[in-house]
């Protein structure tokens, strides 16, 4: 199973375009969601997204992890996660489509695939499943 290509919300393209980097001095957070939410293009808030992986004895924790950046080049810019984000799978499994990027008490700036069939990824009791934004740059501006 491979990860889908992280896509960027619209409103973070014209973020982006209009010279408001949406990466600059905030704080971020990586949710998964399962495969009947309403992630994609149009995407806006966080809060406007259903259908959040549940809690109930699955290791994972209401709104995601904090995650930080690491940047590298000049000419190609990549942005990539400064450490993994890692869920351990309790006593139920861990089930999820998909992950979202997204600054905290504000936008959804990406979203992917976590397998790009597509098809749910499921992590079972002790097990962990691992976003990879440090292998895979989440954004590249060329």
């Amino acid at each position: 199973m491979a990860a889908g290509a992280w896509t960027l919300t619209n409103g973070a393209r014209t973020d982006i375009l209009n010279g408001a980097a949406p990466f600059n001095s905030a704080s971020f957070k990586v949710a998964l969601l399962q495969s009947t939410s309403n992630v994609g293009a149009a995407t806006t808030t966080f809060a406007g997204l259903t259908n959040e992986v549940g809690t109930t004895n699955t290791g994972y924790t209401a709104g995601g992890l904090t995650v930080t950046f690491a940047e590298a080049g000049t000419t190609s810019v990549t942005l990539k996660f400064s450490s993994n984000p890692i869920w351990t799978a309790g006593t139920a499994n861990l089930t999820a489509r998909f992950a979202a990027l997204y600054k905290v008490s504000g936008n959804v700036i990406c979203f992917c695939l976590l397998d790009s069939t597509p098809a749910d990824v499921t992590a079972t009791n002790g097990n962990t499943l691992t976003i990879d934004g440090i292998t895979n740059a989440v954004l590249t501006l060329a």
